[in-house]
């Protein structure tokens, strides 16, 4: 197999609903609020609007990592977990650093989720801030 790529399954169908509503309430916030805040606020509001739209948004989920066969806290945690099935990451940066990406990548490897956002709101027009990923 070495040399060949990797087939994927499609992304479910109720998958790819939850990222529309994330998506839908990051436009939402961030037309209001606008761009130059702290990541934390963008992730208070955004998390507001997924929670007044009826899905179970969860903040700062932490994620073991399996080593050697043992289940060891790692530090690492997600900034959101929606409905168990989408990672968004959250940031509010001058500059994408491309170690964001390899994060989110990592998260969705380890957790066994397979669609995640990378979203920056430090930019003018939110679709320019806006990474989407799968595994």
């Amino acid at each position: 197999m070495t040399g060949q790529k990797k087939l994927y399954l499609p992304i479910p169908a109720e998958t790819e609903h939850v990222g529309k509503i994330v998506l839908d309430a990051a436009y939402k916030v961030h037309t209001v609020l606008g761009p130059g805040l702290l990541e934390s606020v963008y992730g208070t509001a955004v998390k507001h609007v997924l929670e007044k739209s009826g899905v179970l948004v969860e903040t700062e989920v932490k994620l073991p990592i399996v080593f050697e066969g043992a289940k060891l806290e790692s530090g690492l945690r997600l900034d959101m977990l929606i409905e168990k099935c989408v990672i968004a990451e959250l940031k509010s940066v001058e500059t994408m650093n491309p170690v964001y990406e390899a994060q989110l990548m990592t998260y969705l490897r380890l957790s066994g989720v397979r669609l995640g956002f990378l979203i920056n709101f430090n930019v003018p027009h939110l679709k320019d801030g806006i990474k989407r990923m799968v595994v």
